[in-house]
This record gives C-alpha cells, sequence and structure tokens, in this order.
C-alpha cells in the first residue's frame, strides 16, 4: 500500500503515512511538516488530500483489481469537506465501507462497468478533536 502512496508524488511529499489498511478501512496519518500553513495550523488544502486519498487506498484494499476486477480504477466524483477547528499536530485520517457496501459496489461493477459508493472521513489532531469531515462520492469504473 505504501507503493500507492508513491503512485502520487504529491502525497509522499506531504509525508502521508498508512496507519491501517484492511479491506473496507484505511486508516492514515498526516505530519505537521510540511503541512503547516502561514500561522501554524494544518494547511486546508493539506486536510483535504488526506481524507480524499482514503477512498483510492480502500479500494486497493478491498477489491481485487488485479484479478477479478483488472481494469477497474477508483475515482473520485465528488467530495466535500466540512472544517470544524484548526489543526495541530500529528492529524488522523479514518474512513471505512461497510461489508454490504463492498458487496453491493462489486456486484455493481462486475455487472454495468461501475460500481459506486459513499465515503465519509473523520479526521482528528494529536488532541483527539475532530477538525475535519469529508463525504466523497467514489466510483470503481473499467477504463478503456
Amino acid at each position: 500500500m505504501e507503493a500507492a502512496l508513491g503512485s502520487v508524488p504529491i502525497l509522499a511529499a506531504m509525508g502521508i503515512r498508512l496507519v491501517e489498511v484492511v479491506p473496507g478501512r484505511a486508516v492514515a496519518e498526516l505530519p505537521p511538516e510540511p503541512n503547516v500553513n502561514h500561522f501554524g495550523v494544518t494547511y486546508a488544502g493539506s486536510l483535504f488530500s488526506v481524507a480524499e486519498m482514503l477512498g483510492g487506498v480502500l479500494c486497493l484494499a478491498t477489491f481485487d483489481l488485479e484479478g477479478e476486477l483488472a481494469g477497474f480504477v477508483p475515482l473520485v466524483k465528488e467530495s466535500t469537506i466540512r472544517f470544524r477547528r484548526p489543526a495541530l499536530g500529528v492529524v488522523r485520517a479514518e474512513a471505512s465501507l461497510s461489508d454490504d457496501d463492498v458487496a453491493r459496489v462489486r456486484e455493481d461493477a462486475l455487472s454495468t462497468g461501475k460500481g459506486e459508493f459513499v465515503l465519509e472521513a473523520t479526521l482528528t489532531d494529536a488532541r483527539g478533536e475532530v477538525v475535519a469531515s469529508t463525504v466523497g462520492t467514489y466510483q470503481l469504473r473499467r477504463l478503456g
């Protein structure tokens, strides 16, 4: 999974670290540096990036993209973020997909060439405070 981060150079440059990646669940951490803005809190764009990339990581860990779903890629169709408070220190981003949703996405992808799902992510700072939340619509889609 770390190779997946390396395939998107900006994510590696941000220092994002995958903490837990299992089928249906992804957790990552975002370090303060180099993600601090001009007044010393985590930059909003970095918060968005660590949350958004969870959808792709979750797909790689959950679906057989080298076997039965070869040729499919995870895409984000839409994503919104709600900033709740300034983030200090390491930020942890978490998202999960239910077993029922996993089964539905797989079935839809195999039968129609695309499977869509909504993923909610929660971002907490070093104090355990929720600093942001996202809702994204993702699609597992056959390209080509």
